[in-house]
This record gives structure tokens, sequence and C-alpha cells, in this order.
């Protein structure tokens, strides 16, 4: 039977799909060719990825389970099935419903998985009872994002950054087998037990578990709060520098490392993984009429980023709000690369709003066309008119996108060729602390100096211009 490529609008749907979990096709990532020792040196967990359909498409729900597979592999893992359940909204409890969830048990013990991955962010409630249900460990989408970043973080910043948002997700979460969580200690009694400051009712191990998660969340943000002043002291210098600032952004694994590399020459690590860039990288580079510019390459953005993950890489994401040019990198390659622009707009708007100010002006950047079909570049062009198309890999594009970007950013300074009164020694000495000199030359009429200089400055030189 052929399903319908849209959920009614009375909420009712058909029988058959409600009945059933339809598998997905083509997310197995099982490993071939390879031997039992070399098997077991890898020790990958073994998954099955279970999405809940409720709303869109089928091609839409089938995208975002190829995600999850993509994310699941990026962590380490082996994807033996991907199974979706069409109903109106996600099961309270289990949430895929009692009866599915025996079917999962069953799936599960019939392929051997140790992990059940939910395409979504799953209550402490659901995430318990699901996990009674189907005998092996169950994760929702936020902690697999988490956990990817947690393998990927390198520097103090980002490690401080991820441990608090995996904290901040895991305290509501925090269970354990039998009653193990739920005994108590002190409670000794008058004479017995473990003497001075063990006596009284005591707390159970989960409130004592929770309690250390608390403390070790606080030192976390205090650590968190110091290396931003770094950051803020950082971002500062180069505002007072009147260097244009232009951040990168878009979806993971887009091709932002690669086109940062391509118009800077940096040496920033490519890697074709989801979040292979977690820390902010800013280099130096120049626009075609020679003017500085620095650029700033930014986390990637996911469907359904964690809000933990926003909170906690707020520092990090400032570097968006104070940028004057925004260059989005879309992947044309993607199945669907107009959702993942809908994603990235949807996180830039929360991380704007923080600050009271409007989003800075944006460039779309199509990067990939060297693995698009030219059917999908067509229909990319038609709705998207104003973006730049350009492969970071090939090179092509990339001449017509560094002209589009001095288009877009405008001069704060001009180029001076001027003569100085020597009685005007305070103008000198403001082209040299505000300005770039680059040939002074001291002649019968007073001090020659060609130079690139702020904006206002230029405007106070124009009397002494040689033009």
């Amino acid at each position: 039977m052929t399903e319908p490529d849209y959920i009614p609008s009375t909420g009712e749907l058909a029988l058959e799909d409600r009945a059933a979990l339809r598998r997905v096709a083509g997310l197995s990532t099982e490993l071939t060719d390879i031997s039992e020792v070399e098997y077991r040196q890898l020790r990958l967990e073994r998954v099955v990825l279970v999405g809940v359909w409720t709303e869109g498409t089928a091609a839409d729900v089938d995208a975002s389970m190829a995600e999850l597979a993509a994310l699941a592999e990026t962590a380490g893992s082996e994807v033996l099935e991907g199974l979706v359940q069409r109903r109106d909204k996600p099961d309270a409890s289990t949430y895929i419903g009692s009866g599915k969830a025996i079917e999962l048990r069953d799936i599960v013990t019939a392929t051997g998985a140790d992990t059940v991955i939910c395409d979504g962010e799953l209550s402490p409630a659901q995430l318990n009872s699901l996990e009674k249900v189907v005998k092996v460990k169950v994760i929702d989408r936020t902690a697999l994002i988490l956990d990817i970043f947690a393998q990927h973080a390198t520097s103090a910043e980002g490690k401080a950054q991820v441990a608090y948002a995996q904290m901040e997700y895991m305290l509501p979460r925090l269970r354990g087998w039998g009653e193990s969580m739920s005994r108590q200690g002190g409670g000794a009694g008058g004479g017995a037990g473990g003497g001075v400051g063990t006596r009284g009712p005591g707390e159970t191990k989960i409130e004592t578990d929770r309690r250390r998660i608390r403390e070790r969340m606080a030192k976390l943000r205090r650590e968190i709060k110091e290396m931003k002043k770094i950051r803020d002291t950082q971002r500062g210098s180069r505002r007072r520098s009147d260097v244009a600032q232009l951040a990168i952004v878009g979806y993971t694994n887009a091709g932002k490392s690669s086109l940062l590399n391509a118009l800077t020459g940096a040496g920033v690590l490519v890697e074709n993984a989801l979040f292979a860039t977690l820390e902010p990288t800013t280099r130096r580079g120049q626009f075609e009429d020679g003017r500085p510019f620095v650029l700033t390459d930014t986390v990637g953005f996911v469907r359904h980023l964690p809000t933990q993950l926003v909170e906690a890489f707020r520092s990090t994401l400032e570097e968006v709000a104070d940028a004057e040019l925004l260059i989005h990198v879309v992947d044309g390659s993607d199945v669907n690369p107009l959702a993942q622009i809908t994603a990235v707009r949807k996180v830039v708007n929360e991380v704007v709003d923080e600050y009271g100010i409007a989003p800075p002006p944006e460039l779309l950047v199509v990067n990939k066309i060297d693995a698009a079909g030219d059917l999908a570049l067509a229909q990319l062009r038609r709705a998207l008119p104003d973006a730049v198309f350009v492969s970071a890999h090939t090179g092509e594009g990339l001449d017509q996108l560094r002209t589009r970007l001095m288009e877009l950013v405008e001069p704060t300074d001009a180029f001076v060729d001027v003569t100085l009164p020597y009685d005007r020694g305070d103008l000198v000495a403001r082209v040299h602390a505000e300005g770039r000199i680059e040939d002074t030359e001291h002649t019968e009429q007073g001090t020659k100096i060609t130079a690139r200089v702020p904006v206002p400055l230029a405007a106070s030189l124009r009397e002494f211009s040689n033009w």
C-alpha cells in the first residue's frame, strides 16, 4: 500500500499505518568484509533507531531518520534497523505505545542490538518505561548529540560547556536498577553506625548524586564565566580594530571549515563527520580590494539542536550576534537543503533574540555543488536566486563569492594620499595611531602620507589631499 504524503488535518490516521512499525530502507551500517577479531577490537554499539511520524511527508521522516543514522555512526555505533511508527503524537508513556514497544523488543532480540535510539527528546518517564520493556539501553536524540559533542570537544571551554550541558540533561533523568538509588544513608540511631554527622534520616543515593551534580554544575558555570571574559576581551579588541567581522554559520557537515580554509588559507581541520568543529576558529583574510577581514567558523547546527547545547554554547554563539555579515553555508548535495536553512535560521534567531538585536545580514552560500546533481542544483537556483553556488573542494565559484563579500561589507576605512603641514602634527599622530601607513615622505610643504584610515578621519583629511 502506498502511504499518503501528508497527515489528515483531522488527525485521523489510516488504520494500517497506525498498526505497523514501518522499516526505513537503507539505514543499516553493518560492517562487511571484516574479521571477527577486527570486529571485537572495534566494539561498536549495535543500535536500532526508532522514530514517530507525526507530521510532514514520508520523505521528511526518512530524511530525519537518515540523519539520526549518521549521528549514530558519528558516535561510533553500528545501525542495524530503522523503524518508524505513524501516530498523531508520541505516546506519553513509552513514546511508541505499549504494543509497539513489545514489537520493538522482539526486533531488538532478533537483531542482537544492545541500544535503542529514539528520534526525539524523551521525558525521564518515557525513557524509563521503554527501557523496562525492551530490556536494553534506551537513549534519545538529545543524549546522542551530547555524546558526539563530548567526543569532539578539545579546548577547555568546549569541554566545560559540553560537560555542563550533559549534566543539565542528566539531572532529571537519574535512575538506577532495583532499589539501589533509593537506599538512604545515615539514620544510624543513637549509639550505632557511622558516628557524628551520619545520624538522622539521611538522603537517598539519588539525592546524593543530584547534589553532587548541582555542585559540579555551579563550578562549571563559574569556569565558563571566566572563559567568557577572555573571549569578550578578544572579540572587543577585534571590534576596535575596525576590521570587518564575518561569521560562517550552517548545518553540521555543510563544509564550513573547508570554506574557511578556501577564503583565508587557514589550515583548519576538515573532516567528513558531523560536528567536527566545536570551538570557533577565527582567521584573517583579505577582500579583493585589499581590505582585511576576520572570518569565524562556528559550531554546526542540526535539526532539533538540544536546548542544553544552545545554552551551554552561548558564549561561542555570541560570535554570530557580533558579526557584520553571516555567511550561511548550505550543503547543496543534501536531500533537503531547504530544511537545513530553516533549522539554522531558527537557532540564529534564538541567539540574537537574547541580545535584543536583529539578525545580521546573511549571504547564502550553497556548497558542494561538485557532489550535487544537475536537477537538484537547478531547483536550488530557482528557490535561492540570491545565493552563491560554490565548491570549496574544487574552487568553483569562489571568485564570485569573494566579489559578493566585498560588495556586501561596506568599507570602514579609506585610502588617503595627503600632505599634512608641519604645524598639524596632531593629524599626523592620528593617522599613525588609527590608520595603516603605507608610505611617508617629508617634503617642503609638509609630511606626505599614503595610508588607509577610518572613514571619519579620511573626511577630516580631505582638504590636504594630493588628488
